[in-house]
């Protein structure tokens, strides 16, 4: 099972994915959100993701106790304000785009509902991704895979059933195959509690390509997955988390980005395929193994004693299992001591 955007397929056999989420890393400055897309192209991620919303598209202007933020990095905030603050404004999207079709890396993003996949639309989003707080809003899930783009879907906290509803409602507008993003809704989460385990279980039971949404701190839980099979990795990516933003706290920074893509590609390199096949690398070193050498002067016609031949390095000579068929036989030419055994110089 794949997809593909933009030329780059998605799925076994292919290269992981990497997703440089923006999100509200951007600081409310446009300026910084193009510069941020530009490093995410340089240190290698192959997908650059924004959020595309806006406080009135969210949320109201409540300070009611239900609007209320009181615990985690946002805590005293309501959420009105949080997304004031952390919104990409739609104005910006043309000019972001543009620049990341300029410099070559793909851009998509996550709309938070139908107005903002009308905007994504006329800019002509290669795919969609839908949020794990919006995973359980089925009419927008129906809205974005009616689009018919590739479809990324994350599952932070939804219970088996309701990661089920989600996915038919997309099957059933048009999305046949997609991406299910194990996800823990935690910011950041803890490494403990990461379970990427759940990552290829979601993969068999649901039929869609694996990947991580990976909101602990660093790199290693991506990396993990990457050797469990995952294809996609999402991961929020700042320019500095000393610039303090909404996401700068779980975000990783250039370099980490980097490292990520390096290692992610090693790992899925490394995991190669089962058999039982000699790797090329190792046709040099086959020559270091022991074998069955001569290690006395013998003429032809003696006999070879138990003294006369070893297991020693290196493995020019007869295998090491044929040593005690070798004892005993005549030989019939001579050998010099260092010379390795084979069945010519014997009777």
């Amino acid at each position: 099972m794949e997809i593909e955007i933009e030329g780059r397929k998605i799925g076994h056999g292919h290269a992981p994915y990497i997703i440089a989420e923006l999100s509200a890393n951007h600081n409310g400055c446009l300026e910084r959100a193009l510069k941020t897309i530009s490093e995410a192209k340089a240190r290698g991620a192959c997908a650059i993701k924004l959020q595309t919303y806006s406080a009135d598209t969210m949320t109201i202007d409540s300070d009611k106790r239900d609007f209320q933020i009181t615990e985690g990095p946002w805590s005293g905030y309501n959420l009105y304000k949080l997304y004031e603050w952390a919104q990409t404004p739609f104005d910006w999207h043309k000019a972001m785009f543009e620049h990341a079709r300029n410099i070559g890396i793909t851009v998509f993003s996550t709309p938070f509902d139908e107005t903002a996949v009308d905007l994504l639309e006329d800019l002509n989003a290669p795919a969609y991704k839908i949020a794990s707080f919006e995973m359980t809003d089925l009419p927008l899930v129906r809205y974005v895979a009616s689009t018919g783009k590739p479809l990324i879907m994350s599952t932070g906290m939804a219970t088996e059933e309701e990661i089920e509803e989600s996915v038919a409602t997309a099957r059933d507008a048009g999305a046949k195959s997609f991406v299910l993003l194990h996800c823990i809704s935690s910011y950041p989460a803890p490494m403990e509690q990461a379970n990427i385990r759940q990552m290829s279980a979601l993969a068999r039971r649901f039929g869609t390509i694996p990947g991580l949404s990976d909101h602990t701190l660093g790199t290693a839980a991506s990396v993990a997955a990457v050797a469990l099979g995952a294809n996609v990795i999402e991961k929020h990516f700042t320019l500095s988390r000393n610039d303090k933003g909404p996401d700068s706290e779980f975000s990783i920074e250039p370099s980490e980005l980097e490292a990520l893509c390096r290692d992610a590609r090693d790992a899925w390199l490394a995991l190669g395929q089962e058999g039982f096949a000699r790797q090329e690398a190792e046709k040099k070193s086959q020559v270091f193994r022991r074998s069955v050498y001569f290690v006395k002067d013998l003429k032809a016609g003696e006999r070879v004693s138990q003294q006369d031949i070893r297991r020693i390095r290196p493995g020019y000579g007869l295998a090491p299992k044929y040593y005690s068929e070798l004892i005993g036989r005549r030989l019939k030419v001579n050998v010099e001591r260092g010379t390795a055994t084979s069945w010519e110089q014997f009777e």
